[in-house]
Formats: C-alpha cells, structure tokens, sequence
C-alpha cells in the first residue's frame, strides 16, 4: 500500500483534486499489505530460509469498492466514480502462489513456505511409476484471502506511516 505500484497515492489525489475516481472494475479484489509488512517479509525470509526457499505473507485483501468507500470516510468527502474499464493485462485478482505451489506450501503462521523443488530430473525414474501430488483445489489470490470489512480498511489505511502526509492536507 502507498508504494509506487499501489492505486490509493492515485485514488486520493483523485479525492484531493475532487475529480472522480478512475475505476476499472469496483468488484476486483487487491492484497493489502503495507511497506513494514513487506520488510518484515524479506526480514523473516532471511531468517528462516532455506536455500532456494519461497516465502510469502499472508495478507488481507479487500475489494476496490471497498477501498474506496474506506478513503471517502478517512477524507470526509462523498467521491465520484468513473468507471474506465479494465485494462489491457490487468487482473480481477492479485496471486500470489500457483494452486500446484500452494499444494507444496508449509504454513508458517503468518507466511506460506514453499521450499525448493529438489526433484531429480532424470525422468527416467518416473516411466514406470509418477508420484502422487497432493494439489491444493486453488490458488493463493487477493479474493480467497481474509478479505478486510469497511472499517479494518479504514483503520489499516489510517494507520501507515506513509499516509501522514495526506492528513495533514485533510486537517488544513
């Protein structure tokens, strides 16, 4: 959240502005994860890794809609939409791991670890007999994931550090 790539920096300048929202589609769904969440990834990964090991948080997630409901409370102001379409490449949900990653994943509380894959690649041995995969039915993605109500939207959001700035332009 907050970073480059997020949509909020551009959602509240939108509000600022008080031009309406640019929407793609108010159902699609993104991880919520904010930059200490992010630091203390690369932090736990670095601790508990294992070469070649995968780490990935575990992150709410919460809709556009409700995303944007969430900032025209924080700001006190009621928001315009403009719905523009989704676009080329873009996604309805964020994933995170493959269904036949999330099957090798090892539950680390906050983080899924999926470690190496140290299979022999001489497939010489699997001509008379595969091996059995236990496939998880789905992947991890934005939408199957804790999705946040209107209110831990809000609290999450007003609690970054990187959103300061934008409140002291509300309390002007």
């Amino acid at each position: 959240m907050m970073s480059r790539g997020s949509v909020i920096p551009l959602f509240v300048n939108q509000i600022l502005q008080g031009t309406k929202i640019t929407v793609t589609d108010l159902k699609m769904t993104r991880f919520m994860m904010s930059l200490s969440d992010s630091v203390d990834l690369v932090t736990h990964a670095f601790m508990n890794a294992q070469t070649g090991d995968l780490f990935v948080k575990k992150a709410p997630g919460c809709t556009v809609e409700v995303l944007i409901q969430a900032l025209s409370e924080i700001f006190k102001k009621k928001v315009g939409i403009q719905k523009i379409g989704i676009r080329h490449g873009e996604k309805m949900d964020e994933s995170l791991l493959g269904s036949e990653e999330r099957s090798r994943a090892v539950d680390a509380k906050e983080y899924f670890r999926i470690p190496v894959d140290t299979r022999n690649l001489d497939y010489q041995i699997y001509f008379d007999k595969g091996q059995e995969l236990t496939t998880h039915s789905e992947p991890y993605t934005s939408s199957n994931t804790k999705q946040l109500s209107l209110q831990e939207t809000i609290e999450l959001i007003s609690n970054l550090p990187e959103f300061i700035k934008y409140k002291k332009v509300v309390a002007q």
